[in-house]
């Protein structure tokens, strides 16, 4: 992919320089790295990146300053593609942030995450190109919660379905499962319809069907 412009905001400095430096090392721009909610919603209005990296919690209350500011610069650039950071799994955060914009260019990721870095850039720029990335931790926690209609999935299936939830294409899940193209059509075929979910073709459709079930 080519150069994302991307805004960082974390207000963890060492934290903040290391994504700097690794987000430029794979050819990508940080046109502004701040510290706090204010001055992201200021760089992001300024600089309109392609992408906006954000902590949940960031000063002055440390509660969900940088999830609030991401979800405004949703309804002011609803194009804005948006990727948030959490040092722990908040479904409810991870379930706003699915429902702005449709669930378009969206996704979640525990700061653990970062540690694999070519999976947190992969992750970054599936979700600059408008899919949705869920952590894998989050797809487990509600998979846990939820057992009764996931019942009726084969282990095969299940797998399928954490591999969708983290932004996956069809050909990204068959080369990881080695199986073909058309084997994995017909297993989400089979979990859609096991979840009494409609069939859909765009990827982050799916997933926030797959997840808007999981949630209710």
């Amino acid at each position: 992919m080519p150069g994302l412009r991307v805004v960082l905001a974390e207000d963890a400095v060492l934290l903040r320089e290391g994504l700097v430096g690794l987000l430029e090392r794979f050819g990508h721009k940080v046109v502004a790295a701040v510290g706090d909610a204010e001055a992201l919603l200021s760089a992001a209005a300024t600089h309109r990146p392609d992408i906006v990296v954000a902590d949940v919690r960031m000063p002055p209350d440390y509660s969900d300053e940088g999830v609030r500011a991401a979800l405004k610069l949703r309804e002011t650039q609803p194009d804005l593609a948006i990727l948030i950071l959490s040092q722990y799994v908040e479904q409810t955060y991870a379930a706003e942030l699915l429902d702005a914009g449709h669930g378009s260019g969206v996704g979640y990721l525990l700061k653990d995450r970062i540690g694999d870095v070519r999976e947190f850039v992969d992750a970054l720029e599936n979700v600059a190109d408008g899919r949705t990335v869920i952590d894998p931790d989050v797809v487990r926690q509600l998979l846990n919660r939820h057992r009764t209609p996931l019942a009726r999935l084969t282990p095969r299936e299940h797998e399928v379905l954490g591999l969708i939830a983290e932004g996956r294409s069809n050909a990204a899940i068959a080369r990881r499962l080695v199986v073909t193209e058309a084997a994995v059509s017909k297993h989400i075929a089979s979990i859609l319809t096991k979840l009494d979910l409609p069939p859909a073709e765009d990827d982050h459709r799916r997933v926030l069907a797959v997840l808007a079930y999981l949630r209710s």
